[in-house]
């Protein structure tokens, strides 16, 4: 075991684990943390996403030892009580059937509009290419990221 300093969402938290263990582990076992969600256990469904240093980075796969940079989760995005705009959009497009992968599908849209604030639809496509949603809801997800493009002043 050993202690390892996170800053996660602007907090600090000092945790005593196994270096080894993913990163996704400690978010939701050690910090409470419900956003990130343990999907594929791969890296490869996007369920677990969380931003490290502007990227969408699967945390069910990132041992903790190795993340010196903030973490920023899903519960994170909001500021002063106020959704962010891609969360907004997200209830006001109804995106969520399940909910399950809506963890990584605005974490890697957060990530892709840090990156580029105004994509085009083949460019919305490939970002979120690597995120699956298994009720099959990418289109409301491509409108709600259209929605936030929208909402947010460039």
């Amino acid at each position: 075991m050993s202690k390892l300093t996170l800053k996660v969402n602007g907090k600090i938290s000092t945790v005593d684990v196994d270096p080894g263990t993913p990163l996704l582990y400690i978010l939701r076992n050690e910090l409470g943390l419900q956003g990130p969600r343990f999907g594929c256990g791969l890296g490869q469904c996007g369920a677990c996403k969380v931003l490290i240093n502007g990227a969408a980075v699967a945390s069910c796969i990132t041992p903790v030892s190795t993340v010196t940079s903030e973490v920023t989760t899903l519960e994170g995005l909001a500021s002063n009580g106020k959704l962010h705009p891609l969360q907004q959009a997200w209830i006001d497009e109804q995106v969520p059937q399940c909910g399950y992968c809506q963890n990584g599908q605005i974490i890697t849209a957060k990530a892709m509009l840090d990156k580029n604030p105004q994509p085009t639809d083949a460019q919305i496509r490939e970002a979120m290419n690597g995120t699956l949603c298994r009720c099959m809801s990418y289109y409301r997800i491509h409108m709600a990221i259209k929605r936030a493009v929208r909402q947010v002043p460039a």
